[in-house]
Parts: structure tokens; C-alpha cells; sequence
């Protein structure tokens, strides 16, 4: 896991150093254990490193192959790397280190834009053919590594781990892209690439490969896409068969996520998903496994922490458990540290528990496994269950999960920025595509293709590697995913959501962790704004750059923040929250 960055120009003159080395310094905290730079003419990448496999520097990065002619600046990391290396071993290709970015490498001389198709794993990339300047920017299935550009025709695209690591390099279009506007004020502050909140950056579309020629010639091929439905055999499968099925592929999705040369740990929060991953990983005969949870203090009568079901599992287990729990007073003030380490504004209430939690672990690990994306991909949420018999897919999904109509959003915003109804346009275009037929198929697709990506996921990615820690996503194996999406709707949604999972966890976890009402990362203060968490808000709000940004109007603003707790999204988030954290992240980026 690590942090890449350069600069491909089209008119004739040479890659500026001085601004990849500006990117590279805002990604230091990606990767804190081995920085690069290369440069060849027209073309230069930047890599910050974290070490996780084959720790000598003969894998350090850029990585560059002179007989193949090629330079590489990878982020990730590839499970199955040493199979694939014996298989390019088989071709004739000699390697000069041990690790997976000289894979990565060789495979893409070898078998070019086919090669992400063979790689199981999660990453980003850029590589540069020496002989004909030619870069590509590559993309995983499922978007868990990201990766940002910003383009300028006929003159040069830069490309980053991190928005913000553009913005260093200067010279970006900072002003508010409309349509990402909408979709943050909308779409429960999902922006669908290639938008991001900044007119100036964009990012690339997971699955994608993205080829820019020595000219600006820009060609993106897509290489995965995620289909619902069963074949004839399939359809004739008993749920135990499905159980079985899926047991297999989650094994060997956590399986694969223990290839390190350092010890892997696990975020258990106490849920059926992380309780999964921990019971999984004791079955394969994992002994002294860390595992980490963290809790806040309750406020409005709600409890601020789950240790009572990440307690059982611990026990249940023997793991090395390391519970953090967090102060109202210093939640607060690591709020500023929290939005600074967002690539793009995330409202969740749990990204400051992320953040502290992943400080924590980080100084005992490097890498832990994560239970993000089982509620998207096996149905754990709650208005998966009316999209069964939705007639009109748009209309329910978004009665459950847009956080307002376009009507409320052209009351709020101030004219100069209301457009179309972008949101819904998007959904209503991806609900439309081939490749799930049922509603609710639909809904888990975009969901997992593109909420979860923008959502969970970026979450996961920002704030553990604000400390340096990789986080592995086991429920986002793409093998496991593609099986899931052949999964019977009926057994994803029953008991609850999750039915199969729950099913899986009855053999192998304690029942009082399986049958507890659905939990989510609680962080009370957040959910509840008022006195400390107020005032932060307000000042924010209140600043002189907020009221000249001629975004959302001031009348409304004042209505919120004179009674917080009066407005509410359809998933329970608070509306003030939303506004503030867009013009927090806005202003901890100086734009």
C-alpha cells in the first residue's frame, strides 16, 4: 500500500519534477517508509512507499524495467502475485526482486490491457512506455485504491493517490463542479466518478483502464463489469448449496488478505462482519491475531460503543484485543485532522473513529483486514427488502436513500448553482443498464459498484492511510463478489439482510453477536450536534470565506444551525452536519 503520483506533458516540454515532488510530499503519510522519483523527459512518476511485501529495496518504486522498457508507480497489493509469477517465470521473464509491483510490471508487457483481468487484489497504477511516452492509469474492479487526475488537452495530465496531492502541484481549477454539487447534496454525498466536488479533478472509473497517448489521445477501456442473475444449473441450488458456496469463496477471500511479509490484524467492531473475518481467520489456525475496536462516549441516551459483542468475539477466540475508547473533548479535537485527511468530503459520522482507531493500530500493525461492503453486496441494509417488488426501482430507492427531491434541493442552494437533477439522472441511467433485471439487483449493483466506492471504501482508504496502515476488504474479493451477485435476492434479505452470512456465522461465531439488532459505528456527538460540536460548526459556518462562497443559501443555513436536531436525512444524518462538512473540507484545503 502506498501513494503514486506524476505528470505525462503534450506539447513538447519536459514533466516538471518540482510539482511531482509537491505531489509526492502530500502523500507522504501513504507510504512513510521509502519515497521516489523518476523522470524521463515528457514523463515523470513520484511513489511513496509502505512496506508490506518484500521489504528490500530492490522493490522500491518508481519501479523501472529497462530491457522491457517500461516504469511503473503501483499502489496496492496483488494476493495472487506468486502465482502469477511462475506463470510469467513459464513465458521467459526474469525477475530482480521478490515482491508484486515487478509482477505487475511484467504482466502488463505481457498481456497489456488484459492484465488487470488476472490480478486478484486491489490497486492503482501508472505505467510509461519508455519508447513511446505513452502512460496508462489502471484502476481495480471495485475502485479500493484510488486514483485522481486532472487533465489540461494539449498540454499535460497529472495523476495522484489523492486529490489534495493534485492541489499541492498547483495549477488546478478549484471552483465547485455543479453537477458534483448535486450529487453530494443529493446522493448521500456520493460523487460518481469522474466527478469530484473540484471542476479541475477527476477520477478514475473502477475496472477501467485509461490510456493517454504522447498527443492528449485519450482511450478508456473498461475490463470488468458486475452481472446479476443465474444460469439454469444455478437456479436449481438449495440454500445449503448457496451457504457452502459462499463459505468457500469468503475463506479464501480472507485467506488471500494474510499475503504479507508483516503481521495482518483485523478491525473488529463486534458485527457479524468483522466477527466473520476474526472466526475465519482461527479456523485457518491463526494464533496471537490482534484485533482491535474502538468506542466514544454515549450522548442523547445513545451508547457510544460496541465492546460488549467485540468483547465476546475476543474471548470466544483468544485474539490480542486493543480497545480504544475516545472522549467527547478529544473527538473534537482531531475533527480538523479528520476532514484534512479526506481526499473529497465524506459526512459519515465515523471517519474520526477511523482516523483515531487506525493512529492506534498502526502502532501495532500494518496491515488489518476490514468488514467494509458486506451490507452492499450481501443485502444487509434496510430498504434492500421494499426494492423486491418496487415498480418503479428510481422512486423507492431514492425515497430510502437520497437524502432530499430535487424540489427541497432548489429551495436550499442559491441559483447560480442549481442545475439539472443530476442525481437521479445517474441512477436512473445505471438502473437502466443490462445486467441486473430485478430492482433490488439494481440497487445492490450500484450500491457496490459505486455508493460503496464512494462511500465506505474512500473511507477506509483515507483515514488508515493518514497513519500509514493498510486495509484489506475481504467482502470485496471480486470472486466473492461476482458469486454473491448470483446469490438469490430472497437469501441476502432474509433474517434481517445478510440471511447467508448470518447462516455462515451460525456455525462458526457465538449466537449473541449474530442475532443482535444491526449495529452501525456509532459516534453520538456527530449524530447529535450541540455544544462543543455546535460551536466547531458554527465557526466554520460563520467564517468570512463560507458566507462570500454563494453555495448553499444563508437562510437555510441559519434554520439548521438554530435547531440541528429538526433536520434529518432519510438515513438519519444530520443536514447541518452535510452543509458544514462540505465548507470545513472546502476550507481545510484552502479552496
Amino acid at each position: 500500500m502506498c501513494g503514486l503520483c506524476g505528470e505525462l506533458t503534450f506539447d513538447g516540454t519536459s514533466a516538471s519534477a518540482g510539482a511531482v515532488s509537491a505531489m509526492s510530499a502530500e502523500l507522504a503519510r501513504r507510504g512513510p517508509d521509502g519515497a521516489g522519483l523518476w523522470s524521463n523527459g515528457k514523463a515523470a512518476l513520484g511513489h511513496r512507499r509502505l512496506k508490506i511485501i518484500d521489504l528490500s529495496e530492490r522493490a522500491q518504486q518508481p519501479m523501472v524495467d529497462p530491457g522491457l522498457g517500461l516504469s511503473i508507480a503501483f499502489n496496492g497489493c496483488i494476493y495472487n502475485y506468486k502465482s502469477l509469477r511462475t506463470e510469467l517465470e513459464a513465458k521467459g521473464y526474469t525477475f530482480f526482486s521478490d515482491g508484486d509491483t515487478e509482477v505487475v510490471l511484467k504482466a502488463w508487457h505481457a498481456w497489456g490491457k488484459d492484465a488487470p483481468k488476472k490480478f486478484n487484489g486491489m490497486f492503482a497504477f501508472a505505467v510509461v512506455e519508455r519508447d513511446t511516452d505513452t502512460l496508462t492509469l489502471v484502476r481495480d474492479r471495485l475502485g479500493i485504491k484510488p486514483l485522481y487526475y486532472a487533465e489540461q488537452p494539449g498540454r499535460r495530465v497529472r495523476f495522484a493517490s489523492s486529490l489534495p496531492a493534485l492541489l499541492a502541484a498547483g495549477d488546478i481549477d478549484t471552483s465547485i463542479d455543479p453537477v458534483a454539487l448535486n450529487y453530494y447534496m443529493s446522493f448521500h454525498a456520493v460523487v460518481p466518478p469522474p466527478h469530484t466536488i473540484i471542476k479541475g479533478v477527476r477520477k478514475i472509473e473502477p475496472g477501467t483502464v485509461v490510456t493517454f497517448a504522447p498527443d492528449g489521445q485519450r482511450r478508456d477501456h473498461r475490463y470488468w463489469h458486475l452481472k446479476y442473475g443465474r444460469t439454469a444449473d444455478e437456479a436449481k441450488r438449495t440454500s445449503e448449496q448457496w451457504r457452502d458456496a459462499v463459505h468457500a469463496a469468503l475463506r479464501a477471500a480472507v485467506d488471500r488478505r494474510m499475503v504479507a511479509d508483516v503481521p495482518v490484524g483485523v478491525l473488529l467492531s463486534g458485527g457479524l462482519d468483522s466477527s466473520l473475518i476474526v472466526a475465519l481467520l482461527a479456523e485457518a489456525g491463526q494464533r496471537h491475531l490482534k484485533t482491535f475496536s474502538i468506542g466514544f462516549e454515549s450522548v442523547g441516551g445513545e451508547i457510544g460503543d460496541e465492546f460488549k459483542y467485540s468483547d465476546i468475539i475476543a474471548k470466544h477466540f483468544g485474539t490480542e484485543h486493543h480497545k480504544l475508547f475516545i472522549e467527547s473533548e478529544k473527538l473534537i479535537a482531531s475533527l480538523p485532522d479528520t476532514i484534512k485527511a479526506m481526499s473529497e468530503p465524506m459526512v459519515s459520522y465515523d471517519n474520526v473513529g477511523f482516523y483515531l482507531l487506525s493512529q492506534e493500530v498502526a502502532r501495532h500493525v500494518k496491515v488489518v483486514q476490514s468488514g467494509q461492503g458486506a451490507d452492499e453486496v450481501f443485502a444487509g441494509y434496510h430498504w434492500y427488502p421494499p426494492m423486491v417488488n418496487a415498480t418503479d426501482p428510481l422512486a423507492a430507492y431514492a425515497g430510502s436513500f437520497f437524502d432530499r427531491d430535487h424540489a427541497e434541493y432548489k429551495d436550499i442552494m442559491e441559483p447560480a448553482v442549481v442545475g439539472g437533477d443530476h442525481a437521479s439522472d445517474y441512477v436512473r441511467a445505471h438502473f437502466a443498464q443490462a445486467g441486473a433485471d430485478e430492482a433490488i439487483d439494481k440497487a445492490l449493483r450500484i450500491d457496490s459498484t459505486v455508493m460503496l466506492v464512494d462511500d465506505p471504501v474512500k473511507r477506509v482508504d483515507n483515514m488508515t492511510m493518514a497513519w500509514g496502515l493498510e486495509a484489506r476488504v475481504p467482502f470485496l474479493d471480486h470472486e466473492l463478489v461476482e458469486l454473491a451477485a448470483k446469490v438469490p435476492a430472497s437469501e441476502k434479505i432474509r433474517d434481517g439482510g445478510k440471511g447467508i452470512l448470518k447462516d455462515i456465522g451460525r456455525v462458526t461465531i457465538p449466537p449473541e453477536v449474530i442475532d443482535r439488532p444491526k449495529g452501525y459505528f456509532p459516534v453520538p456527538a456527530l449524530k447529535y450536534i450541540e455544544g462543543p460540536v455546535l460551536d466547531f460548526v458554527r465557526q466554520a459556518l460563520d467564517a468570512p470565506v463560507a458566507r462570500q462562497r454563494g453555495l448553499v443559501k444563508r437562510s437555510y443555513i441559519d434554520k439548521l444551525m438554530d435547531a440541528p436536531k429538526d433536520h434529518i436525512t432519510r438515513l438519519r444524518g444530520s443536514k447541518l452536519w452535510q452543509v458544514a462538512l462540505l465548507e470545513m473540507w472546502l476550507q481545510a484545503h484552502r479552496i
